[in-house]
């Protein structure tokens, strides 16, 4: 078993192979993650364009919508940049927030102050990340 780390939508990808593969995987995080993409403009692309226009197909493959429906994620961290453009139209952190708590998900959840989508901030938190794992893994 091991962990799973991604950013934007691979952060997304990440949370649902994390779910969909609960023996597989220890511990699951995420920079700047596309936490539901049902619900926002470059999901709801990416979804029809993949998957078809049929939106109830499109629920196994949101990892806030799996969450909702009751399916475990294992131990979840995710940073968030408050000053990310694309947080409030595309990225949706609230809903996983709100998600996890529904579900009483355990998650570390963090919005960093002056923080954007650039590499700058991946490479800042990169190492919580693989301690994160680190700590799950062993």
């Amino acid at each position: 078993r091991s962990g799973i780390f991604g950013h934007s939508m691979g952060g997304h990808g990440a949370m649902v192979l994390a779910v969909k593969n609960p023996d597989t995987y220890r511990s699951v995080s995420a920079v700047a993650p596309i936490c539901a993409p049902t619900q926002c403009p470059w999901g709801e692309k990416a979804f029809a364009g993949y998957l078809g226009s049929d939106r109830k197909h499109w629920q196994a493959w949101d990892s806030v919508a799996l969450i909702k429906a009751g399916a475990a994620i294992p131990p979840l961290k995710v940073d968030q940049g408050d000053a990310d453009n694309f947080l409030a139209e595309q990225l949706n952190t609230d809903k996983l927030i709100d998600a996890c708590k529904q579900q009483n998900q355990s998650a570390d959840i963090q919005f960093r102050t002056g923080y954007d989508h650039r590499y700058f901030f991946i490479a800042t938190f990169m190492s919580e990340h693989i301690a994160f794992h680190a700590r799950h893994l062993l």
